[in-house]
């Protein structure tokens, strides 16, 4: 199975999608190298970074569905091919 390091960076407008965005990240935790949070009071949103290392698929799928949570926004980059 080929995999890719990429980098997932959500934001959450919504502080009620973060149950959403829990569940799915929970889905996908055997991919997952790291996580972390950074609640911006001041702009009242949270900043997630993902730092995952799955099949293209299984990125594009997780960083796809935490997309279309209202309330959130997700962004890719992947790691150059060696």
């Amino acid at each position: 199975m080929d995999t890719r390091v990429a980098v997932i960076a959500i934001i959450v407008k919504d502080p009620s999608a973060a149950t959403s965005v829990n569940a799915l990240l929970h889905d996908y935790d055997k991919y997952i190298i790291g996580r972390m949070g950074v609640p911006y009071r001041a702009k009242g949103i949270n900043i997630i970074s993902i730092a995952i290392d799955a099949p293209q698929d299984a990125i594009n799928k997780l960083a796809g569905a935490i997309g279309r949570i209202d309330g959130v926004t997700a962004k890719t980059v992947n790691a150059p091919e060696n």
